[in-house]
């Protein structure tokens, strides 16, 4: 049994990373997929592999700051396919840099993009989520519900998501549609070769990391998983999952530790 099989998922940021693994895994599942992305030439890629594979896939440029062409780009797909079963926002950008030494415009940024960037296209799809009592999947980060050193811009837009999402759960369990927050640890994605500096350019600087990366075929897994059991939130990796503990349980030591494995990135930077 296939429990989305002839479903509609929406994917943000689908043609490459998670987004695109997402897309693959659901659509190998018998879901027929919408894809989003503001990179043209990996889009079109995308969505030949899929359809190369039988799936029954559509791809629509969409850069999600921009609120005109996100109500364009569902409008599209609900033409197209009928209708939205699941909305998957996983389009983002980060950033590297400590506040001392990032512009405020770089935090307007990676707001657009990862926090309105969600909004965006989650209000044009909201009336045939309800209709069709879909769901809402988010990917945030262990960096939105934990502090991260050198990423302040990024982790306050993961943790907008998780106050904004799951304050939207409530308002619409009643009409049936889940929200599910996905927090994925450091992932193998080309998320960070796009990170930002503080002046708002290519980050190249090497970065730090904590644990071991995973695939993004792995998340995807955990994702179908978690989307068929309506999850409220995945907490992924052993080290995403002992930081959630630690910082409920011992959050002082949480940041001191967390520090002095990233702190060192920056120290010729301040």
């Amino acid at each position: 049994m296939k429990p989305f099989k002839d479903k509609v998922v929406v994917v943000t940021g689908g043609a490459s990373g998670i987004g695109a693994a997402i897309c693959a895994k659901f659509g190998n599942e018998g879901a027929k997929i919408g894809i989003l992305d503001f990179d043209k030439k990996n889009l079109a890629l995308m969505e030949k592999k899929l359809r190369d594979a039988g799936i029954d896939a559509y791809g629509r440029f969409c850069d999600v700051t921009s609120q005109q062409q996100c109500d364009t780009a569902i409008k599209a797909i609900l033409t197209r396919f009928g209708g939205i079963d699941i909305l998957v926002n996983n389009a983002g950008i980060t950033q590297r840099s400590t506040f001392l030494n990032t512009d405020l415009a770089v935090y307007r940024r990676i707001m657009d993009v990862n926090f309105f960037g969600t909004l965006h296209c989650t209000k044009p799809a909201l009336h045939s989520l309800i209709e069709r009592k879909g769901m809402i999947i988010v990917t945030t980060s262990i960096a939105g519900i934990a502090p991260l050193y050198g990423r302040t811009g990024y982790s306050a837009s993961k943790h907008a998501l998780h106050g904004f999402f799951e304050s939207l759960r409530t308002e619409l369990a009643d009409n049936g549609v889940h929200v599910m927050m996905l927090c994925p640890g450091f992932t193998v994605t080309n998320l960070q070769s796009r990170a930002l500096d503080g002046k708002g350019r290519l980050n190249k600087d090497e970065r730090s990391m904590v644990g071991k990366q995973v695939s993004p075929e792995s998340v995807a897994d955990a994702v179908y998983e978690g989307a068929i059991k309506r999850k409220p939130s995945l907490i992924l990796t052993p080290v995403g999952k002992l930081t959630w503990i630690i910082t409920r349980i011992a959050p002082s030591l949480y940041e001191k530790q967390m520090a002095k494995k990233i702190k060192p990135e920056f120290v010729k930077n301040t």
